[in-house]
Formats: C-alpha cells, sequence, structure tokens
C-alpha cells in the first residue's frame, strides 16, 4: 500500500484537528462555568539562563526528557549536586533554599518556577516544616545522568 503525498496527509491531519477543535469548542467549561474560554494557558517560566544567569544550552546526543515529582521532608537537604543538563522546576508545595558553593542562595516557593543550574554545584533544604514538593523536568540525553553528586562541601 502507498503512503500518501505529504501535502495529502497534511491537509487530512488539519482537517481533523480543526475538526476536533471545533467538537471542543462545543463543550461545556467543567473548571470555571462562568468563563468564555475554556482552556487557558499561563506561561510559568521563559528564560534563555539558569537562575544564576549562566546561559542554558541543550547537549549533544540522544534526546531524552525526564519528569520527576520530588518530596524533601521539613529541615531535610537535597545533598551536594550538580545536573549536567538543563532542568526546570515547578513548586506544587512548600518550599525550598537552593545554595550555591560562593553563598548565593535562592528561595522556591509553592507556584514558582525556576530554571535550575546547570554543571554548578548546589544544594537545595526544605527550611519549612511541611514537605516541600515539586517536579522537575531535564531536557537531557540518554548518555548523560541527570544528576550527580559534588564533593563534599567544605
Amino acid at each position: 500500500m502507498r503512503h500518501p503525498s505529504s501535502r495529502l496527509f497534511f491537509a487530512l491531519l488539519l482537517t481533523l484537528s480543526l475538526t476536533s477543535l471545533s467538537a471542543c469548542s462545543l463543550l461545556p467549561s467543567v473548571s470555571n462555568p462562568a468563563s468564555a474560554t475554556p482552556v487557558s494557558a499561563k506561561t510559568l517560566l521563559e528564560t534563555p539562563s539558569s537562575w544564576n544567569g549562566k546561559p542554558l544550552v541543550y547537549p549533544q546526543g540522544t534526546a531524552k526528557v525526564t519528569a520527576l515529582e520530588i518530596v524533601v521532608a521539613p529541615g531535610a537537604e537535597t545533598g551536594w549536586h550538580q545536573h549536567p543538563v538543563p532542568s526546570l522546576a515547578y513548586m506544587l508545595e512548600g518550599e525550598l533554599e537552593v545554595a550555591l558553593r560562593d553563598g548565593t542562595r535562592k528561595r522556591i516557593r509553592a507556584g514558582e518556577a525556576v530554571a535550575e543550574v546547570v554543571d554548578t554545584d548546589h544544594n537545595g533544604r526544605n527550611p519549612g516544616s511541611t514537605p516541600a514538593r515539586l517536579v522537575v523536568f531535564y531536557v537531557g540525553t540518554a548518555e548523560k545522568a541527570l544528576t550527580v553528586p559534588s564533593h563534599d562541601h567544605k
């Protein structure tokens, strides 16, 4: 069986997409019945650099994206580590204080997003009395680890 030409394939895909969108617009909004728009989008983070100002660079290799939910107990620390690939974190609950070796600190609270530091030693600590819960999205490669432990902090 022959594959359809790319022009015909994309025309069909566009038709199906528009049909799906039209059908979705007929559905009532369940999240906010008073809202005229049933779907909304809010930019949580858009940046070319990590929170310490260093530019983000995509690694070379076979692409692999990973999403992790991380929970840090009250008073607990992540231990000194670094990420060889870019990552984005979104705090779901609680707060986390991240320290760099040079003494720079950043506090991340629930509802905030941040581009994590890359190839930079850092330690996360939960200063609160409730668990800190975050989702971290790593933009890495199959060839690289997401996190590597650092040498002891002195």
